[in-house]
């Protein structure tokens, strides 16, 4: 797969299908309509190109919206490339761009740039300046500019809705099984290692602090999760904690995660931490010592498990 940083850098001497969307989230709704665009590709000799933008439009026409999303947009890239197709755009999306009439749009980005011979897009789909033209203008477009539309049935899209609204609210509940069952793969939080309290490896338990900078990304309901990760090329798990650390004084929250059996100076490394299953809420104990008996528990849960569902 080719990245290509917006429609001005797509160089290609072959024409192409294209669908457009946020993809957020990669799940198993967008896979289906995505294995659709490579399989038509392949079929007519094109190229099948993913038409994304960043930053997410409401991030730049609704500010204030608080929009979290499943993916970072270096996920969500990681996630696409798996699906087999030729190139991925990644088209700045910004105020003069939203500007863009929708013959501005359809004929300099999608004809003239991308080459588009063939348009896959959703039956309710809307674009150009106000979002004013629809999938009869695409259509009426395409007899101008010589290229086929072929619609996202309403069931379709509606399950890709459906989906992406389910996958928030599980992960907001906690419920990262259930959120990992409709996306068809881990939820995954990625960041910088950094220094932390060290209250962790005062509990016997060091802890890797994982810090988040995107301020966009869903960060799951907070409480203790069994997570994996790849260090060095190798498979490890852990626990991880997101939230305050109140039994020792926490004011901020934080993402810390302790791996098993691994000694190892984790500080400046990037990691992508995937989460499994959920095991408790956060809470406030009585004690330092209640506490370090949970994390016990907790170590004896998450290994029992790896043990079950990865051994």
């Amino acid at each position: 797969m080719k990245q290509h940083k917006g429609a001005n850098s797509f160089i290609s001497d072959r024409q192409t299908v294209v669908t457009i969307g946020t993809f957020d989230g990669v799940h198993a709704g967008h896979r289906t309509i995505i294995e659709r665009l490579v399989n038509s590709a392949s079929a007519n000799n094109l190229d099948s190109v993913v038409l994304t933008f960043f930053p997410h439009p409401r991030m730049v026409l609704q500010k204030e919206s608080g929009i979290e999303l499943i993916n970072t947009i270096e996920e969500r890239k990681q996630l696409l490339e798996q699906t087999g197709i030729d190139h991925l755009v990644i088209h700045p999306f910004t105020h003069n761009f939203s500007r863009l009439t929708a013959l501005e749009f359809v004929r300099d980005i999608l004809v003239n740039r991308l080459k588009a011979k063939k348009i896959i897009i959703g039956y309710d789909h809307r674009f150009g300046r106000n979002r004013t033209a629809d999938i009869n203008d695409l259509r009426k477009f395409g007899e101008e500019f010589g290229f086929e539309v072929e619609e996202i049935s309403q069931q379709d899209v509606e399950q890709v809705a459906v989906s992406s609204t389910k996958i928030r609210k599980a992960l907001q509940e906690g419920r990262v099984e259930r959120a990992n069952m409709y996306l068809q793969h881990p939820f995954t939080l990625s960041g910088e290692i950094v220094k932390g309290r060290g209250i962790g490896k005062d509990l016997g338990y060091p802890t890797a602090n994982l810090d988040v900078k995107e301020d966009y990304k869903l960060i799951p309901k907070n409480g203790v999760y069994v997570v994996q990760t790849r260090i060095n090329g190798n498979k490890v798990f852990g626990m991880m904690n997101i939230g305050t650390n109140p039994t020792v004084g926490g004011k901020e929250k934080t993402i810390e995660a302790h791996f098993f059996d691994l000694d190892e100076d984790l500080y400046g490394k990037y990691l992508q931490i995937e989460l499994l299953v959920r095991i408790r809420d956060e809470k406030k104990f009585e004690s330092v010592e209640d506490l370090k008996i949970a994390m016990k528990q907790d170590q004896a849960f998450s290994t029992q498990y790896i043990k079950d569902n990865y051994a």
